[in-house]
């Protein structure tokens, strides 16, 4: 091997032998001897463990799978339909219905919908009460005015006409909705229909009067079979008399017909439940637009005025329609007047005979 080496490379060696030999026996030649020695401990570790040649593989490092125990990356997905449960039943919201119907059968707006079922314990019918008649005329009164005396009539507020007709009739069902009120009819509707409307507010109710009272008026004794509800009015002071500071007042004539200002004039205070604001000549022209304003009582004024305030809910609106005549001397039909009765209340703030239908009645 060493005659395979250049001449160089052997010279080389030779050079670095010389000085070593020289040291050989020497205490510097020792001292390179035990620097160079291999360590006797780590001889015997050596020796004691197996030489392990490392292996290498081609194949990627492991990647632990999650599974079991590992958490999962979180993933989105749709979530689960939730059904709320009501004792044991599916509480579900009714669809909106295109046939869904805000007036009579809903608010007390004034608006009426012959065609709409009211909504109560019922079976969706009107509740009637005790003493409601089933008149078998209602369907000859104008088409416009026949849920308003149907609802009133449900409520037992209405009674039988009292004509010749209606009394030769063997069955009280007549109610003659194009015949004239009387006065005496209207009152007794009137204090009907508001204490019926405002059966849950007693503060709201009109106080029927007793016999041991004075009577207001000269043709009201109180023998009359409506001076209860006659004399509570002017007790109440809803109808001009003596009590209300009008002497020229002594008479109330309770068979004379119903007027459409007198109407006005006895139904305008139980909405308001306030002082009247002062009218004029000009005042009902420029609202109403009326053009007969001049020939309506300056008592009347007021309430007429009044009743414009209140606007699509106008007593005025809802019995006649849109008109520029009040024709204030006219004589009131009996359904016109149980047009003006089947809302009670101002500007929103009221009661219709639909809502008091709707309130089940006490066994």
């Amino acid at each position: 091997m060493f005659l395979s080496r250049s001449p160089a490379s052997l010279l080389l060696t030779a050079c670095l032998l010389i000085p070593l030999t020289s040291c050989a026996n020497s205490s510097l030649g020792e001292s390179l001897e035990q620097s160079f020695a291999a360590d006797p401990k780590l001889e015997e570790n050596a020796s004691s463990q197996p030489t392990e040649t490392p292996t290498v593989s081609a194949t990627p490092p492991f990647q632990p799978s999650i599974q079991g125990s590992e958490t999962p990356t979180p993933t989105l997905s749709p979530s689960p339909s939730v059904t709320p449960q009501t004792n044991g039943s599916q509480a579900s919201i009714p669809p909106f219905s295109d046939s869904t119907v805000v007036g009579a059968s809903g608010n007390s707006d004034g608006s009426i919908d012959t065609t709409t079922a009211s909504n109560n314990s019922n079976g969706g019918q009107a509740t009637g009460t005790d003493g409601a008649i089933a008149f078998s005329d209602l369907t000859k009164a104008p088409k416009a005015l026949q849920q308003y005396v149907s609802d009133l009539a449900q409520l037992g507020v209405l009674t039988p006409a009292s004509s010749s007709k209606a009394n030769q009739a063997k069955e009280k069902t007549l109610f003659e909705p194009n015949s004239v009120i009387t006065r005496r009819d209207y009152v007794r509707w009137l204090v009907a229909a508001n204490n019926r409307l405002y059966a849950a507010q007693p503060a709201k109710q009109i106080r029927l009067s007793t016999d041991a009272v004075q009577p207001a008026f000269q043709d009201v004794p109180r023998q009359d079979p409506d001076f209860p509800a006659i004399q509570g009015l002017a007790e109440a002071g809803l109808i001009p008399s003596s009590l209300t500071g009008d002497s020229t007042t002594v008479t109330f004539r309770p068979d004379a017909p119903l007027t459409r200002e007198a109407l006005i004039l006895w139904k305008v205070p139980a909405d308001t439940r306030q002082a009247l604001p002062t009218a004029s000549l000009d005042a009902i022209k420029q609202t109403w637009g009326f053009q007969d304003a001049a020939r309506i009582d300056p008592k009347a004024m007021r309430a007429v005025l009044a009743d414009f305030q209140n606007g699509d809910l106008a007593n005025l609106r809802r019995a006649f329609g849109y008109t520029t005549l009040l024709q204030p001397k006219k004589a009131v039909t009996r359904a016109e007047a149980a047009a003006a009765l089947w809302y009670f209340g101002f500007q929103g703030d009221g009661q219709s005979a639909q809502d008091a239908l709707k309130i089940p009645s006490k066994p």
